[in-house]
């Protein structure tokens, strides 16, 4: 499936790669929703009640999920900073790793001549302690969470936007390429007006969620995104 975005855009226009993190190019074996439940259970709610909400909006800003179980924003904050430092306690666990080919994408990337950030829906203290686990803390010149961007995480368009503004590494929004592995990732790569924007089945959701946020291509992996960009196979991907 092909956006509009995607006109006239080649693989040697891409200037700027917005990577995403768990699930993307961070494995974490799960934490996510362990953490969610050791929230929910803070605040006396049943954690399985909400499971099904948590997994269908997997990339999307933490604080914004649970503005939508609790309600209430004092309960909302509440039930993110637990999820945030239960989260931050499993990584410290050694629970994260990298996805197999993350880093050296993000390396031959930059070789190439690109520039990468990294982005999540998670805090900026549960973001920095990823990238110290991985020892990722030098790997990209920018990393940015919601809090970065204005508080406003995906799907809105305002982290790849940021990112754009910040390391004014291209000069057309149709140079960058958003890559992630959500439904929420697609759609504010599509919001943002990216010229490339990939989903990646080795997260959340799959081939059918990506197609109907409108992903112009669908990976196997992060893996895949340099070959790709080096022009190997430049051609919108609806399957393999």
């Amino acid at each position: 499936m092909t956006t509009d975005t995607t006109a006239d855009v080649t693989a040697h226009d891409i200037r700027l790669v917005v990577l995403d993190m768990a699930g993307t190019t961070v494995a974490d074996g799960g934490l996510v929703e362990l953490a969610f439940a050791a929230a929910a259970q803070r605040l006396g709610a049943d954690p399985e009640s909400m499971l099904d909400h948590v997994r269908a909006t997997m990339g999307e800003s933490k604080i914004s999920v649970f503005r939508h179980l609790f309600g209430e924003e004092a309960k909302a904050q509440e039930a993110n900073r637990a999820f945030e430092e239960a989260y931050a306690g499993l990584v410290d666990g050694g629970r994260v790793e990298a996805l197999p080919g993350a880093r050296e994408t993000i390396e031959e990337l930059t070789a190439q001549g690109r520039t990468v950030v990294l982005t999540t829906g998670f805090a900026r203290t549960t973001q920095d302690a990823i990238l110290a686990a991985l020892g990722w803390r030098d790997l990209v010149p920018l990393t940015l969470c919601p809090a970065d961007a204005g508080g406003r995480g995906r799907p809105y368009p305002d982290l790849v936007l940021t990112a754009f503004l910040r390391t004014a590494a291209a000069d057309d929004v149709r140079q960058v390429a958003v890559v992630g592995d959500t439904s929420y990732d697609v759609l504010t790569g599509i919001r943002a007006g990216a010229g490339l924007v990939a989903g990646v089945r080795t997260g959340a959701h799959g081939d059918e969620a990506f197609r109907a946020a409108g992903a112009t291509h669908v990976l196997d992996s992060v893996a895949a995104l340099p070959a790709l960009l080096g022009g190997e196979d430049w051609k919108p991907a609806t399957g393999s």
